[in-house]
């Protein structure tokens, strides 16, 4: 089932959803299922799945030289949501990136979740690569998520890269962004922002998921300001509890989020990383509980692998 077709289901009620990582390379499908297994009484629809682009290391050989070495440290993204889907039967989201990926290679990702019947994909532009200080496309590969997603939606029509295909099978995905309550830290202000948003909902996505926030008033502004400017795909709010006081400086930095002073303050004055955490999960409830009166049509939560912190406040909400 799309993930547009669950929100019209649920008749206003906000669901629950969540965001796994791939193990690392040479570790078990089992530690996905030991994060899942105790988040399926939230009933969640959907679980979404990251995409890990690869990333070069040099290595030293005998003769002294380096050579550069692409890994992928997190593979196997399109397994995960297949198993998934097969252990929980709930829907599983591929995040589909940019990055790494020629435009061949992305229609055959595309083909191969069609085949398997996963029919709704997250398009990202992804990530600059570890000590790149800029995204770079790979050749032949796109530059935006725009075009990312114009190629899906492509798909959708019937039209593949292969001019002389005759009768391509239409697929039927179901599209997701992402959404920056405060801004991609790469767009000048939130109207430049706001028009790339637009322009991607105007390709064909059908929803948005937000980058984190700690602070609501930032989402209900990123949803007013999507409305006024037509955009009205429902919009999903993006969650992760602080849960260490070096992530008052590593969150902000890393995503580029602001954390409210008085989260800030308590967090500073707390006496060790426990009551760190504690302050974090009841803040998180808190922003939960807000959502839901507002009628969010779904909280979406950022497990980073921390099952019990996540399940915490989603026990706290039900």
């Amino acid at each position: 089932m799309k993930v547009t077709e669950h929100f019209q289901k649920a008749k206003d009620k906000t669901l629950i959803s969540f965001e796994v990582l791939p193990p690392l390379k040479g570790g078990s499908m089992q530690a996905i299922f030991n994060t899942l297994d105790s988040l399926m009484e939230f009933k969640p629809p959907f679980i979404d799945v990251t995409y890990h682009r690869e990333e070069f290391l040099y290595k030293k050989r005998s003769s002294g030289y380096y050579e550069k070495t692409s890994i992928r440290k997190r593979p196997g993204t399109v397994g995960i949501c297949a198993a998934i889907m097969h252990r929980y039967g709930v829907d599983a989201i591929p995040h589909l990136i940019c990055g790494g990926f020629s435009v061949d290679e992305t229609e055959n990702a595309l083909i191969d979740l069609n085949f398997l019947g996963i029919n709704n994909v997250l398009a990202l532009r992804g990530d600059a690569r570890q000590f790149e200080d800029k995204f770079i496309a790979e050749p032949e590969g796109h530059k935006y998520a725009l075009d990312l997603v114009k190629q899906i939606k492509g798909m959708n029509q019937g039209n593949y890269l292969d001019t002389d295909l005759q009768n391509g099978v239409p697929s039927d995905f179901c599209i997701g962004i992402a959404g920056y309550p405060e801004k991609h830290f790469e767009s000048p202000n939130i109207q430049s922002d706001m028009h790339f948003t637009k322009e991607k909902v105007k390709a064909g996505a059908d929803y948005i998921v937000t980058q984190m926030f700690f602070d609501n008033k930032k989402y209900f502004e990123f949803v007013d300001t999507c409305r006024a400017n037509g955009i009205d795909v429902p919009i999903v709010p993006g969650l992760k509890p602080l849960t260490r006081r070096y992530q008052l400086n590593s969150i902000p930095r890393k995503f580029f989020v602001n954390m409210p002073e008085d989260l800030v303050k308590a967090a500073v004055k707390a006496n060790d990383e426990d009551a760190v955490k504690e302050i974090g999960i009841e803040w998180c409830i808190a922003q939960s509980k807000e959502l839901k009166a507002a009628g969010v049509p779904c909280l979406h939560y950022y497990t980073m692998g921390d099952t019990e912190t996540v399940k915490r406040i989603a026990e706290a909400i039900s």
